[in-house]
């Protein structure tokens, strides 16, 4: 999967609204299907577009690009891959709070909560299984946030009350104020 999609192939992250993004996805079942293929790799592209643009951005799920396939493109800060058909296998009872935002409303952000670790079984592009035992609190977050993507749902269908919503020009404007709402919040590194 290391062939990059031309510009003019893309198509644009879908935004809050959009009904694409309350969509529940499929599972992928032929990992040499073309259309899987091309599909994952318009989705890493569509990530690394976003992160050159915006700054930011871990992770994207196939539905914020109109692909209902159980697929999540994440760039942890060595290239791009492909997490195919997630499955959660174990969530710790602890949680926490953060302040999240999403690439299909990049002017808001969400005061949520989250479970503080996962384990979580999935298959890389080519159908091989892989396990990650008690994921950090950061992975955890981020990836608990993806595969509600894949079930359509967003983080807003988790704010955690009505002041839990916050533009992001506020929130950066003042960021202390914000964060010691969520004093136990993980800090991302990318």
């Amino acid at each position: 999967m290391d062939k990059h999609p031309t510009k003019h192939q893309l198509h644009p992250v879908l935004v809050l609204g959009h009904p694409g993004l309350r969509a529940a996805c499929d599972m992928v079942v032929d990992f040499e299907d073309p259309g899987f293929i091309k599909e994952g790799r318009r989705l890493m592209f569509v990530l690394q577009q976003f992160r050159a643009e915006h700054g930011f951005g871990r992770a994207i799920a196939a539905p914020q690009i109109g692909v209902t396939k159980r697929m999540i493109a994440m760039n942890l800060g060595d290239g791009p891959f492909l997490i195919v058909n997630p499955e959660i296998v174990w969530e710790s009872e602890e949680r926490f709070s953060l302040w999240d935002d999403c690439m299909s409303f990049p002017f808001l952000m969400v005061r949520l909560s989250r479970s503080v670790s996962l384990t979580l079984s999935w298959k890389d592009h080519r159908g091989q299984t892989h396990f990650w035992d008690q994921m950090d609190q950061s992975r955890s977050e981020l990836l608990q946030h993806e595969i509600d993507h894949l079930d359509g749902i967003l983080a807003v269908d988790h704010a955690m009350d009505r002041d839990a919503l916050v533009a992001r020009e506020v929130y950066e404007a003042d960021r202390n104020r914000y964060d010691r709402m969520v004093p136990d919040q993980a800090q991302d590194v990318l």
